[in-house]
């Protein structure tokens, strides 16, 4: 059962120990003094991977369910390990708990930080945070999109890419599919770090930015993020690519086919923007009325802050923390909506809470009308009961993560709206939190290295839909 998690884990480390080598190329060419820290870390990762690849080879290509979940689940919890070496030796000095926090925030696009002073960061810890990031949200669209719906994880088999049903595939191979992804994904990142390039950052600064933006992830190369710059024409562009990267992948595919029609008849799609555009129009007559802010620099502000943190990406080109206590209510409920399945977006997913509010409106006509027969549809199909329930039990552990984590937190002495933020931002994989300490303007670093290696888990859980790791717990699991 473990030969295949440990076989496509050592394929995984190997790409893995290839980008160290090129984070360290780039310390290399910027006269860094971190080079040896990736190039020792590249090579170690590189040998790990190449041998569990090798004495695990199998020769059977199809993967029972349980296989499926210790692959997903192994696989990252291996790639957050060995991602953290190169910050634990780089001359930033951080401790184990600060790396893997910071490696396992990149990898799960979650863009929260432990680093004080990116100044003091050389260009390869800088140019590796954005590499992490852009890994993990290719890496999530695959598993979303691959995986999760073979596994029956929270409502996400109404997104299988394949099925008995030949006018259901998308693709009819699983590489071409990965390779159509991949390639969609790499074509947005060079479009965003053109943009970036064009509207006056660097190219560094724009290269790095356009794979933390496509990933929404969220990691930037100054301590003030976007707002280092204060140039409406970057923040149009992250608006635009954070957009991209929060829809359906697989639309993308579609549109490539020639199905136009596919953007009006998805549900995800209109609520995606419809809640997007809605609450970006109350936080900007908010934000005009209530600190008389010019209108076009509310819009400006408004439309960016609620992208960000709406996607999890986690930019700021202005500290909203402080804006007043209705914004930061809005910001606090916008953590946990996320963007669309099968997207490098984070949090519950639009299309769980679509399928919840069609859930609890059917459930309110049943109780007028006992005798009433209606099928939740979803596109125009109708929604199983086993999905229905599905998203439920989704729903109903995410917020009991949320709370109980949120109350540990609170035990180690952590402010309520720090624990309370913390616990929300990294199990939506947000970034910043709310309050002076760790919001916009400020960082993780104070937290105590429980507390750390509680979100670290968090994030992980999150990114991986909650059950894919809950299930291991469990002794049925575990059972011939």
């Amino acid at each position: 059962m473990f030969r295949p998690a440990f076989c496509v884990a050592g394929f995984l480390l190997c790409a893995l120990g290839i980008l160290m080598l090129l984070a360290g190329a780039v310390d290399t060419a910027h006269d860094g003094n971190d080079d040896f820290a990736f190039y020792f870390s590249g090579i170690i990762t590189l040998f790990i991977g190449a041998c569990l690849a090798l004495v695990n080879r199998f020769k059977d290509e199809r993967l029972s369910i349980r296989q499926g979940f210790l692959v997903t689940s192994l696989s990252w919890l291996l790639i957050a390990f060995f991602a953290s070496l190169p910050f634990l030796l780089c001359e930033l000095e951080l401790s184990y708990s600060d790396s893997l926090f910071e490696a396992t925030s990149g990898l799960t696009t979650t863009g929260a930080t432990i680093i004080t002073d990116l100044s003091q960061a050389s260009y390869g810890v800088l140019i590796w945070r954005s590499l992490l990031q852009w890994l993990g949200g290719i890496g999530i669209i695959v598993t979303a999109l691959a995986v999760l719906p073979m596994l029956n994880v929270g409502g996400m088999q109404l997104f299988r890419t394949e099925s008995s049903d030949t006018s259901e595939k998308i693709l009819p191979r699983s590489a071409q599919f990965a390779g159509v992804l991949t390639g969609f994904y790499g074509s947005f990142t060079l479009l965003c770090a053109l943009g970036y390039w064009l509207a006056g950052m660097s190219a560094f600064d724009a290269i790095a930015h356009a794979m933390t933006t496509v990933a929404t992830g969220g990691f930037s190369t100054s301590d003030m993020s976007i707002g280092y710059w204060q140039n409406p024409a970057i923040d149009s562009v992250a608006i635009l690519f954070m957009i991209l990267g929060a829809l359906p992948f697989i639309l993308y595919i579609r549109l490539l086919g020639g199905d136009v029609r596919a953007l009006a008849r998805d549900t995800q799609l209109r609520w995606f923007f419809a809640l997007l555009g809605s609450i970006i129009a109350i936080m900007w007559a908010h934000l005009y009325f209530s600190s008389e802010t010019e209108p076009a620099r509310a819009l400006q502000f408004a439309a960016f802050s609620v992208t960000s943190v709406m996607t999890g990406t986690g930019y700021a080109n202005t500290n909203y923390g402080i804006w007043s206590h209705f914004a930061t209510g809005m910001f606090f409920f916008l953590m946990f909506v996320g963007g669309c399945a099968g997207s490098t977006a984070c949090g519950m997913k639009i299309f769980r809470l679509t399928v919840i509010c069609k859930s609890i409106m059917l459930q309110a006509r049943r109780i007028l009308y006992p005798h009433l027969a209606v099928t939740l549809l979803y596109n125009g199909r109708p929604i199983q009961e086993g999905v229905v329930a599905s998203v439920m039990h989704f729903f109903f552990f995410y917020l009991l993560l949320f709370v109980g984590v949120a109350c540990v937190l609170s035990l180690m002495g952590i402010a309520p709206i720090t624990a309370l933020s913390a616990s929300a931002s990294a199990i939506a994989n947000v970034g910043p939190g709310l309050g002076s300490e760790i919001g916009p303007a400020g960082n993780f670093a104070f937290l105590p290295d429980t507390a750390k290696w509680l979100l670290a888990a968090l994030m992980l859980i999150g990114r991986l839909e909650i059950f894919t790791i809950l299930v291991l717990l469990t002794p049925t699991f575990w059972r011939q």
